[in-house]
């Protein structure tokens, strides 16, 4: 069996994080996201092919031709089209039936071997708030009779969140398919079609799905996968004396971490990195490679990408820190809003509520805030960006 996985947009409502990569390369614990993707496949498919198009070279020199045991072939979307556009790519590849899998998002193993044993299914997802997704209906049966997009009334429970296998026959009718209202070709057009000649088996999430269509979702999208996937928490670096290490916690080769230092897992810490004196790393968070934090600083359910520098008494919370980018001394990165009970963040002009009491800033690659900066919840800095010491920023900071 085959699988296809569409990862060639631009992924937008990530920006600024994926103005310098794609989405899939995204770290979550230290991995690129796809990694996890691709690890749910092993056993169940021999190829995967790889709808890619945004800054495609740097996902196929990371990912390469095979992925344990698994053949990758990749297949360029020049144009963004629709998802049903982006499978008809895959058409000169495939040999039999197969999966599609939205790129945005993780999948579960137990998941797709359900729907594997059906000619054609769509996985689903119950959620409590249907009216904010395109929900899935099916009959008694359990067969697919429609799809409906953020629905007024209560039609369904069960959110469509892009996991689907298909029968070759599926390409057959994507070309016949009416572009949208958009100009695109949108796959459950497709899917809806089959479905009136023969069932498409919804088949209910036993496992989990765990979108990353905001910068914030790296962040609960990582607490999942700690408490609930299985990872390699070897402590292979050097530990100075009064150190504190209470829960699991991974920390790499060539990684020193110096005295008084406190760390509360689970947490990552990655290769050759330097930790402390007296730093406090608290649960859920991970720390690249080559990173430094230095003296009296702390660091709460963060991500730091690799070759991060935080200078000292420092306080990040809740944030999310892009490679190569420079922290200076005794600032200050707040998560907790003052007027509301949920963060705001700005993403396309508009606020959009994260739903989450307590979220931080998003920096992306190459910023610096010199020392003494504070920002404010919910704060976007795009790449390169330099903030002066003293500053305090409550709006995003953009490039011209």
């Amino acid at each position: 069996m085959q699988a296809v996985i569409m990862v060639a947009g631009k992924s937008t409502r990530t920006y600024p994080l994926t103005l310098t990569r794609p989405k899939p390369l995204l770290p979550i614990i230290n991995r690129p996201m796809i990694y996890f993707n691709l690890d749910q496949l092993v056993g169940l498919v021999d190829e995967v092919i790889l709808i890619d198009g945004y800054k495609k070279e740097m996902l196929e020199t990371e990912v390469g031709d095979y992925y344990r045991g698994m053949h990758i072939i990749y297949q360029e979307q020049r144009e963004q089209l629709g998802t049903g556009h982006a499978v008809l790519q895959a058409a000169p590849h495939i040999r039999g039936r197969f999966f599609v899998m939205n790129g945005d998002d993780l999948f579960a193993r137990v998941d797709m071997e359900r729907m594997m044993t059906y000619s054609y299914a769509a996985l689903a997802m119950r959620a409590p708030n249907p009216e904010q997704f395109g929900i899935v209906v099916p009959n008694e049966q359990g067969h697919l009779i429609d799809f409906v997009e953020k629905p007024k009334v209560f039609i369904s429970d069960l959110v469509n969140v892009g996991c689907y296998v298909f029968e070759p026959a599926i390409f057959d009718v994507l070309e016949k398919v009416k572009p949208s209202v958009r100009g695109e070709i949108e796959l459950p057009d497709a899917v809806l079609d089959i479905a009136r000649r023969e069932p498409v088996q919804v088949v209910s999430s036993q496992g989990y799905w765990l979108p990353t269509g905001y910068p914030w979702y790296m962040l609960t999208t990582e607490r999942y996968l700690y408490d609930h996937y299985s990872l390699d928490f070897s402590q292979n670096g050097e530990v100075e004396s009064d150190i504190v290490i209470d829960g699991s916690v991974a920390i790499g080769q060539g990684t020193v971490v110096k005295a008084g230092t406190r760390i509360q897992g689970p947490v990552t810490i990655g290769d050759h990195c330097v930790i402390g004196p007296g730093v406090k790393i608290n649960p859920y968070s991970s720390i690249g490679s080559h990173v430094t934090i230095r003296a009296g600083s702390m660091i709460e359910n963060s991500i730091l990408f690799n070759n991060v520098v935080v200078g000292e008494n420092t306080d990040i919370r809740h944030s999310i820190i892009g490679e190569n980018s420079h922290v200076g001394d005794s600032c200050k990165l707040k998560s907790t809003p003052n007027k509301r009970s949920t963060v705001l963040s700005v993403v396309k002009e508009k606020p959009v509520d994260t739903g989450l009491a307590q979220f931080g800033a998003t920096l992306a690659d190459a910023v610096r805030l010199e020392d003494s900066v504070t920002l404010e919840p919910g704060v976007k800095i795009w790449p390169g960006i330099r903030v002066a010491a003293g500053q305090s920023v409550s709006d995003d900071i953009m490039a011209e």
